[in-house]
């Protein structure tokens, strides 16, 4: 099976994680991935990432999704070189670290244009490995 890949700038403002997972809903689901609880999870992941650029990020946030196979890579770049890190849950945040790896087979962090990018693995699509 052959490599499929999305890039898309995400825009700005407090819009930004629902446009994100809208996008790569209908993204992956043009691909063939309709399990809804898998889309569910990815979808949390997302929105987790765009969340996190767009609060701490600075600069444009990016986005794109690689599938080869049932294996999904989400990856969020932004603005800001600062590594994100797992914090004690406050009543503002604190919990995305927790979601992404709880949703996922783990994730890394590169640097990009000056930022950063965060790359997610996501659970292997169920029957398709």
């Amino acid at each position: 099976m052959s490599e499929l890949t999305a890039h898309l700038d995400v825009p700005l403002g407090r819009g930004a994680p629902a446009a994100a997972r809208r996008t790569v809903n209908a993204v992956l689901a043009g691909w063939g991935f309709h399990d809804a609880d898998w889309l569910d999870a990815c979808a949390v992941v997302v929105s987790e990432l765009v969340t996190n650029a767009v609060r701490h990020g600075g600069g444009l946030v990016e986005l794109s999704i690689e599938a080869h196979g049932g294996r999904v890579t989400v990856a969020v770049a932004d603005g800001s070189s600062v590594v994100p890190r797992r914090r004690d849950p406050d009543g503002v945040g604190g919990r995305g670290i927790a979601l992404i790896e709880a949703f996922s087979n783990g994730w890394t962090v590169e640097n990009h244009h000056g930022g950063k990018r965060v790359r997610v693995e996501l659970e292997p699509y169920p029957g398709m490995l």
